[in-house]
């Protein structure tokens, strides 16, 4: 017996929490992404802000910095990503 797996709607927006620069005590900040049409290498969807600023690949609950300004980028390269409705 064959099975084949229904396609799964991708969630469409994602909150992700970036914290403060280390040793700068700053608040963390919290940027919504979107979802966008491209894919990474590993065929997983590529979410980014509306500035552009900030482009995730997320997987699970898990996004991946791809990019965001220097103060961000590669001080947290992982950060929890939480589902929007």
């Amino acid at each position: 017996m064959t099975y084949t797996r229904e396609p799964v709607d991708p969630v469409r927006r994602y909150a992700i929490a970036l914290p403060g620069v280390p040793g700068a005590h700053a608040r963390a900040r919290t940027v919504v992404v979107h979802l966008t049409d491209e894919l990474s290498p590993e065929r997983e969807p590529i979410y980014q802000d509306t500035t552009g600023l900030f482009r995730f690949r997320i997987s699970g609950t898990v996004a991946e910095v791809l990019s965001a300004p220097a103060e961000y980028g590669t001080v947290h390269p992982c950060l929890e990503a939480v589902p929007m409705p």
